[in-house]
């Protein structure tokens, strides 16, 4: 029997040809759930931004939500790289964040810096996810000798850095420090939760909004 160490030479040799296939098919599965998370990310960020409170938040969503856009059409290339159709997998991780984001917005008060921070708090969340996977993807791709694959993922890497690195300077800058100076009653455990499904304001393309349903104000909550 091969040790470890030969087994490692003779898969960058190209003739450990069962690793190299088990490796091919865990880089498609991976493949296959971002892009099921990244769709399922596009709308959590439309609505998160509809959510949210002030402008500087609800564009900040708004503007990844495209860039996501962009980024799910550039997964839609590294398929088309490999040889492989393009299909949706499934992530319970990015279904358990869009959750958690919809308990902040039922826990807070519409209006407030608060609800602003909570949102900031579930969209790292989601971004240290897409990190996680994006930097597996991007080294099995390497392993593999996808370089065009890499290339593409290693760029929505750095995009995925870059949104966190912003999201972070937002909540630095100036909602975390004038949340705190709110009353505790702008966030209620879940037992104080009410259904929020019943108002909805809506965010349109150019960033202006409307409601829908009963009257509403900016950062109302959101329905996923």
């Amino acid at each position: 029997m091969a040790t470890f160490g030969e087994r490692i030479a003779n898969f960058f040799g190209g003739i450990d040809t069962e690793t190299q296939e088990g490796l091919q098919s865990l880089f498609v599965n991976e493949l296959k759930d971002i892009y099921y998370a990244e769709k399922q990310a596009i709308d959590a960020l439309g609505e998160q931004a509809d959510a949210s409170t002030t402008d500087e938040v609800r564009n900040a969503f708004l503007l990844h939500q495209n860039e996501t856009r962009n980024q799910v059409s550039r997964l839609e290339q590294v398929f088309n790289s490999i040889g492989i159709d393009v299909e949706e997998g499934s992530c319970d991780a990015i279904d358990g964040l869009v959750d958690d984001a919809q308990r902040i917005v039922s826990n807070t008060d519409s209006g407030s810096l608060t609800r602003d921070a909570g949102l900031i708090i579930a969209g790292q969340k989601i971004e240290h996810h897409e990190i996680a996977a994006y930097g597996s993807v991007v080294t099995l791709a390497q392993v593999l000798g996808y370089q065009e694959a890499a290339r593409l993922l290693q760029q929505t890497l750095d995009e995925e850095k870059n949104a966190d690195k912003k999201l972070t300077i937002l909540a630095e800058s100036f909602i975390n420090n004038r949340a705190a100076s709110e009353s505790d009653d702008t966030y209620r455990n879940d037992r104080d939760r009410t259904d929020y499904t019943e108002q909805r304001s809506i965010v349109n393309p150019d960033g202006t909004r409307y409601d829908t349903g009963s009257s509403t104000t900016r950062g109302d909550s959101f329905t996923i």
